[in-house]
């Protein structure tokens, strides 16, 4: 693999590696008359409740045992940090995670619950680990990027492949934090489902895709935290911006009350628990921002704070 971007072999691949420790998630069709057919890809079932198992069951099952030998570490504020820590538990590896001061205490709990230890940092010092891939914590452990890694990258389009063996889709919106799932999703859909249109979805508080977009240079953004966990940063890593942007056809940028609405929605509708970034391409697919059609949103996990989702059912923002 020479590239970010990962060929259909590497793709085929990947499927057939991480077979054993994913789910195969169901599409299913969205419980609300709206603007479009919508549809749901359930990564929130999966057994850490994101698709970031994918991602990490793909780049661990590469790694070599000297490799893995000393233990493994990534940088994550709760998604990957759960899925490298499953992994490395059921190998009997130790597991570090950076994650950023921001992280919610759902996937704080939920990071030591499967054995990882956790190393706090202030927001900029993680932003830091992503782009030096190094902390002083965990020199000498095998560092699994949580966005920009092949591996990583080709586990995430896994995802790709199962939408276009289940439905004719005309347009899949994705979560955009770091760019990994986009990227992966994206190449899969290119290589085997060309005429799809492929978007991204991003908080208002946290979108630097967008005005980069639009620009056609990176762009750096205020970013404010918000319930939106999940996705979103102040700026877009250098190495993932050449490789989305031409892979997307453009990215929404939602309010925060929209996605608060959709996580309320898929509650009601589907009883599906998504968190903020699960729920953000579904807002985007309710404002009709793709269109009309089929279109298929990626609900990219469910780790929500149990009293900010009783928050968002009531009707109030977290």
């Amino acid at each position: 693999m020479t590239s970010l971007a990962p060929s259909l072999d590497d793709l085929r691949a990947a499927q057939r590696r991480i077979a054993p420790d994913v789910i195969r998630t169901p599409l299913v069709r969205l419980g609300v008359d709206g603007p479009a057919e919508i549809y749901l890809k359930l990564e929130n079932l999966q057994p850490i409740g994101s698709f970031k198992l994918r991602g990490a069951a793909n780049a661990m099952a590469q790694a070599s045992d000297a490799q893995l030998a000393s233990g493994v570490y990534t940088a994550s504020a709760g998604n990957m940090a759960q899925g490298v820590a499953w992994c490395a538990r059921a190998r009997g590896i130790p597991c570090g995670v950076v994650v950023p001061d921001t992280a919610p205490e759902a996937k704080l709990s939920a990071i030591t619950r499967l054995g990882a230890t956790i190393h706090k940092v202030p927001f900029a010092e993680w932003w830091s680990v992503l782009v030096t891939r190094q902390h002083p914590q965990y020199a000498g452990r095998l560092f699994v990027h949580p966005v920009a890694d092949p591996a990583v990258i080709a586990g995430n389009g896994t995802i790709g492949l199962e939408i276009a063996e289940d439905l004719a889709a005309d347009a899949v919106i994705i979560p955009y934090g770091g760019g990994g799932l986009t990227t992966g999703i994206a190449s899969a859909l290119r290589a085997v489902s060309p005429a799809t249109k492929i978007y991204a979805a991003e908080p208002e508080t946290a979108a630097p895709l967008a005005p980069s977009l639009a620009a056609g240079e990176p762009r750096e953004i205020a970013y404010t935290p918000s319930f939106v966990d999940g996705i979103g940063s102040k700026a877009l890593l250098a190495e993932m911006w050449p490789v989305v942007r031409g892979l997307v056809d453009g990215s929404f940028v939602m309010p925060l009350v929209a996605i608060a609405d959709a996580v309320r929605t898929l509650v009601e509708r589907n009883r599906v628990v998504a968190e903020g970034a699960g729920a953000t391409p579904v807002a985007a697919a309710l404002a009709g921002r793709a269109g009309t059609g089929k279109i298929v949103c990626i609900v990219s996990g469910g780790n929500i704070n149990s009293a900010k989702l009783a928050k968002i059912l009531v009707g109030e923002m977290p």
